[in-house]
């Protein structure tokens, strides 16, 4: 169990914010599979408070995708202040500040990672958010640091970020430099849980429930947040969450038939959600997720990349193997 603030994870496993993976569908999808706790894709605290529509369509939500937790990034502590009042206002029930995207245009506003070369800065903007928000927890996402990989930078940022009040705190296990290269550091992610009392959640490299949990006993963290793992495979919260507790590992592996199936429903669900055409778009990316390593892969995600319709992708998916 994971306690956040006011929060409680019964399994103790959260899904990463991913941009252009974790919208509304895939969400749906990992519900359905055992996730308990899920972020939408991360977002702009400018972009909303601009009420940006693409920004607000992202934000979008259905009953059963619950609890769900809001990821913004910016640099300004009162506008991100008054993003996260807005959040709060509208009924989500965590807000998350970025502190660990690696994207250039991202730092070069003084956001996501940058935060780790500028603590007092990162400083003001916790304060200010954890002022701003009543009712819900303020948590931080970092890495082990910007450029040093022994996790002193992160540690520092955690120090700053438990005396202003912030309720947890998730360290992705590599650097910016990393980006997502090599294996993430659990080691590091341990010295962070070692400095500071608040929960520390550790991310990074978690691709089976044996890795969920071998991340936990390498770092001693509160709680396990899957990332890329899950892309194609939200067979692995359930294996998450078994292995946290303590149940046998499951050996067996989704059949082709399972993997046709899910991908059939995430389809459906995109052209739901999104529409006829950002659902064929979007099944592009996603539709190839499903089937790595599957002789005929290469091939079905050409013929995928080439369609036009959703009607073309599901002939593509319910094809593949046969």
């Amino acid at each position: 169990m994971l306690r956040i603030g006011s929060l409680v994870i019964e399994s103790g496993v959260l899904q990463s914010p991913m941009a252009d993976c974790t919208d509304l569908a895939f969400r749906l999808i990992g519900r359905e599979m055992g996730l308990e706790f899920a972020f939408l894709e991360m977002v702009s605290a400018r972009s909303l408070l601009r009420r940006n529509a693409k920004t607000l369509d992202m934000m979008k939500t259905a009953p059963q995708d619950r609890p769900l937790g809001v990821q913004l990034f910016g640099a300004d502590p009162g506008l991100l202040a008054e993003a996260a009042a807005a959040v709060e206002g509208m009924g989500f029930d965590l807000l998350d500040i970025n502190c660990g995207c690696p994207v250039p245009k991202v730092i070069a506003g003084g956001a996501g990672a940058a935060m780790l070369k500028t603590p007092g800065k990162a400083e003001a903007i916790f304060k200010s958010v954890v002022r701003a928000i009543k009712r819900i927890p303020v948590t931080v996402k970092t890495r082990t640091g910007f450029d040093d990989a022994s996790g002193w930078e992160a540690v520092e940022l955690a120090r700053r970020a438990q005396g202003a009040g912030i309720a947890a705190l998730t360290v992705h296990g590599r650097t910016r430099s990393q980006r997502y290269a090599g294996k993430a550091d659990w080691a590091a992610i341990g010295r962070v849980k070692a400095a500071v009392s608040i929960p520390v959640i550790g991310n990074g490299s978690v691709m089976s429930g044996a890795d969920a949990l071998a991340l936990r006993e390498a770092s001693s963290c509160d709680g396990v947040m899957i990332g890329r793992g899950a892309l194609g495979n939200p067979w692995l919260y359930r294996e998450a969450r078994a292995a946290l507790k303590g149940e046998a590992p499951r050996t067996e592996k989704p059949s082709l038939d399972d993997r046709r199936s899910v991908a059939l429903e995430h389809l459906e669900l995109e052209v739901r959600f999104e529409g006829e055409r950002r659902a064929a778009l979007n099944m592009r990316r996603i539709a190839a997720w499903y089937f790595p390593g599957f002789p005929g892969a290469a091939a079905f995600r050409a013929g995928v990349c080439a369609s036009k319709s959703s009607l073309r992708i599901r002939e593509l998916i319910e094809g593949f193997g046969r």
